[in-house]
């Protein structure tokens, strides 16, 4: 699918062509080459005189309701600053992680949630989160009011990979997004588990989660299908 000679890189997919001789590289001319050859999206977290890691530089065709160069500067804890129970539960422990991060060792994780509204990948300005802060009973009370379609509702996960460059000691973060039907995880027998996995979310992080909005109906229709799989 690559391959390199002489200096250039070719995409033997698409036929372009690409120049890797380093000191004729500027940044931008490198980050447009990761977005027109790699699916995955990057951001590479650089530590400031602190050691604290901050977004530096991205590469983002798929983002999920984040505008990335809002976020240009900001450290991990302060992009994180909406998910709820991150700065008294997780912050301290991932800041060490990073900082003791070594090059050459992959880490990965993976982060999902649920949209409602079709099968695009790029969502920038997307609500597939919303305000933790929001009352539960009044985020339930919007959910009478709207109706989601099984049709369009996917199950969106992220697959997460972190590694650390040898000279700079720059975290990058690559991330691969994917979105499988509602009605395939039904009809595969997995209905339930989703279900459970969605009703097991801490009811802040079920809000941030837009749990008030879907919640019910989509769960109520994972466990239906589910029920008459197993009774018929």
């Amino acid at each position: 699918m690559f391959s390199t000679e002489g200096g250039i890189f070719t995409n033997h997919t698409t036929g372009s062509r690409y120049s890797v001789k380093f000191p004729l590289l500027d940044d931008t001319y490198m980050l447009n080459t990761l977005a027109e050859n790699v699916e995955e999206d990057f951001y590479f977290m650089c530590p400031d005189r602190d050691g604290e890691h901050r977004l530096e530089a991205f590469s983002s065709c798929f983002p999920q309701g984040i505008l990335s160069p809002s976020k240009m500067g900001l450290s991990i804890r302060e992009i994180h600053h909406p998910v709820p129970g991150y700065e008294s539960k997780l912050g301290n422990g991932v800041d060490r992680h990073l900082r003791r991060m070594k090059p050459g060792v992959f880490v990965g994780r993976l982060n999902w949630s649920i949209q409602t509204d079709g099968d695009e990948l790029f969502r920038p300005l997307a609500k597939n989160t919303g305000d933790p802060e929001v009352p539960h009973d009044t985020a339930h009370t919007m959910i009478k009011r709207e109706v989601i379609d099984i049709g369009k509702t996917y199950l969106r996960c992220e697959h997460h990979t972190l590694t650390c460059l040898r000279k700079t000691k720059t975290v990058i973060f690559c991330v691969r997004s994917y979105l499988t039907p509602i009605k395939q995880i039904r009809e595969e027998g997995n209905g339930h588990a989703l279900a459970d996995a969605c009703d097991s979310m801490p009811e802040k992080f079920g809000a941030y989660k837009r749990r008030p909005v879907w919640g019910d109906q989509l769960c109520g229709w994972l466990r239906e299908g589910q029920t008459a799989k197993e009774t018929g």
